[in-house]
C-alpha cells in the first residue's frame, strides 16, 4: 500500500475485509495455541522463525490481530518489519538485550522516560554493558563519548519530560561513521510526525499506550525497523523475556490507529494555544514547547517534524506551593500520569526526586538538566477538549490563592517519602 497517504494507511494497512464474515474490521484473535499444517521440515524452520512470516503456533510467536498491528504501524513508518509488546519498556528491553552484550557500549539521551533510564544507568551496567548517558541534542557530547567498542546510539526525542529535541539525521551520520546503529523512541511524536527511519534511523520504538491508542485503555510497544533484525528481536528477547502483546490490546491499539491523524492534528492545534497563552501568563516562570520560538531547538523541530506534538512543560514562580494549588484546583485537567489520551492530564516532577535522586547522573549533568527543569516542572499533556475550556481552566487554577505556611512542606515531605512507583511507571506502558 505504498502508493496511499498516511491518513488513508491509518485506516486500511493490515486490515481486509474478514473472507469468512465480510466483516470490515479484523477479528479479535484470543486464541493462545494454532491448529499446525502437517509435520515437516519446512514447517518447523518457519516455525523457528526463520521465516519472516512464520505460520502461527502460539501467540507469543505471533496472532492474526497482533500481526494485522505490526503490518498497520510498518506501514505508517515506512519500515520493513515490525514486532509489538506487551508495554513500551518490554520493546526498550528486547531491543537492548537483543542488540548489546557483556563488553559492548551504548550511548543514550540523559532524559528519557525514567524506566528507560533507569534500565541504562543501573541494570544494564549489572550485566558488562558499558553505558554513557550523555546530552544528546549536543553533537560534539555524542562524538565525545564515542568508543571503539561503541555498539548502539539510543535517542529519545522529543524527551521526557522536558522536550529537548535531537537532530536524528546528524546522529545517524555519526553513529554509522562509528560502525554503531541508531535507535529512536519516538513516542512523544508519533509516526505522523515524525519519520526516524527516513531520517537514517535503524530502528524506532513507540510506547502503544500513548498516542497511538489514544484512548487510554491498553498498554503495548513495538519495535520497527529491518526484517532480519526484528525476526531476530521476536525469536530472542520476545520469546524468552516473554513481553508478548494481548491480543484484545492489540485489537483496542489497531482501532486507536484509525483516528491517529486527526487526533495529532487536533492535540497538536490545542498545545500550541495552550504554550501560547501560558508563556504570557503572570504566574508562569517558563514555557518549554518545541512550537514556540522560544524553545531552544525550535529551528530543529520545524524542520525535523511535521508538527510540534501534544506535550509541554512549564515552571512555576511561587515553586512547590504555587503547583500543589494548581493539581488542586484544576478542574478539566486530570492530574495524572502518561501521556496522548483524549484527556488532559497534568503532573508536577520535582527536581531533587527525579533527577537529583538519580545515582548515576554526574554532579554537572543535574546542574545542566537543572537549567530546563528548575526546581521542578508541570508536564502537560494536552488533550482534545476544546482549547478555549482548558486555558480557562488553567487561568482558574494559576490565579487562585497560593498554599503556604505548612501545607507546602508537609506535601513536599509526604511526596519525598513515596516509593518509585510514580518515578518508575508514570509513562511505563
Amino acid at each position: 500500500m505504498d502508493e496511499f497517504d498516511f491518513e488513508t494507511l491509518a485506516i486500511h494497512a493490515g486490515e481486509d475485509a474478514d473472507p469468512a464474515t465480510g466483516a470490515l474490521r479484523q477479528p479479535l484473535h484470543m486464541a493462545t495455541t494454532f491448529k499446525l499444517p502437517k509435520f515437516g521440515v519446512k514447517l518447523f524452520d518457519a516455525l523457528m522463525m526463520d521465516s519472516a512470516r512464520p505460520p502461527f503456533a502460539y501467540t507469543r510467536w505471533g496472532n492474526p490481530t497482533l500481526r494485522a498491528l505490526e503490518d498497520r504501524l510498518a506501514a505508517l513508518e515506512g519500515a520493513e518489519a515490525a514486532v509489538v509488546t506487551a508495554s513500551g519498556m518490554a520493546a526498550v528491553s528486547a531491543l537492548l538485550l537483543t542488540l548489546l552484550s557483556s563488553g559492548d557500549h551504548v550511548i543514550a539521551s540523559e532524559v528519557c522516560y525514567a524506566g528507560s533510564v533507569e534500565l541504562l544507568g543501573q541494570h544494564l551496567p549489572r550485566f558488562g554493558i558499558e553505558v554513557s548517558l550523555v546530552d544528546t541534542s549536543d553533537l560534539n557530547q555524542v562524538r565525545a563519548a564515542l568508543r571503539p567498542n561503541t555498539k548502539l546510539l539510543y535517542v529519545e526525542t522529543p524527551a521526557n519530560p522536558i522536550l529537548r529535541i535531537a537532530d536524528i539525521a546528524a546522529l545517524s551520520n555519526i553513529a554509522h561513521g562509528a560502525g554503531a546503529l541508531l535507535a529512536v523512541d519516538s513516542t512523544w511524536a508519533g509516526p505522523g510526525l515524525q519519520k526516524p527511519l527516513a531520517l537514517g534511523s535503524d530502528f524506532v520504538l513507540h510506547s502503544l499506550t500513548k498516542y497511538l491508542n489514544g484512548h487510554g485503555d491498553a498498554l503495548g510497544g513495538v519495535v520497527l525497523g529491518p526484517t532480519k533484525n526484528i525476526q531476530r528481536i521476536r525469536k530472542e528477547m520476545l520469546v524468552h523475556l516473554g513481553g508478548a502483546l494481548s491480543p484484545f490490546n492489540a485489537w483496542l491499539i489497531t482501532r486507536g490507529l484509525i483516528t491517529l491523524p486527526i487526533r495529532m492534528q487536533r492535540h497538536c492545534e490545542n498545545a500550541l494555544r495552550v504554550a501560547r497563552f501560558l508563556e504570557g501568563h503572570p504566574k508562569v516562570a517558563r514555557v518549554v514547547y518545541p512550537g514556540l520560538e522560544s524553545h531552544p531547538h525550535h529551528a530543529l523541530a520545524t524542520r525535523q517534524m511535521a508538527d510540534f506534538g501534544g506535550m509541554l512543560t512549564f515552571r512555576l514562580k511561587g515553586g512547590l506551593g504555587s503547583a500543589i494549588t494548581l493539581a488542586e484546583k484544576i478542574k478539566l485537567f486530570s492530574y495524572a500520569t502518561s501521556l496522548g489520551h483524549a484527556h488532559s492530564l497534568l503532573f508536577y516532577y520535582p527536581t531533587d526526586m527525579y533527577i537529583d535522586a538519580m545515582p548515576f547522573y554526574t554532579e554537572a549533568q543535574k546542574r545542566h538538566i537543572r537549567e530546563w527543569t528548575g526546581d521542578g516542572i508541570l508536564r502537560a499533556s494536552i488533550g482534545l477538549e476544546n482549547p478555549d475550556d482548558l486555558i480557562r481552566d488553567l487561568d482558574q487554577a494559576l490565579r487562585a490563592r497560593t498554599f503556604k505556611g505548612w501545607i507546602g512542606p508537609l506535601a513536599y515531605r509526604i511526596m519525598k517519602n513515596m516509593p518509585d512507583l510514580e518515578r518508575s511507571t508514570n509513562d511505563g506502558g
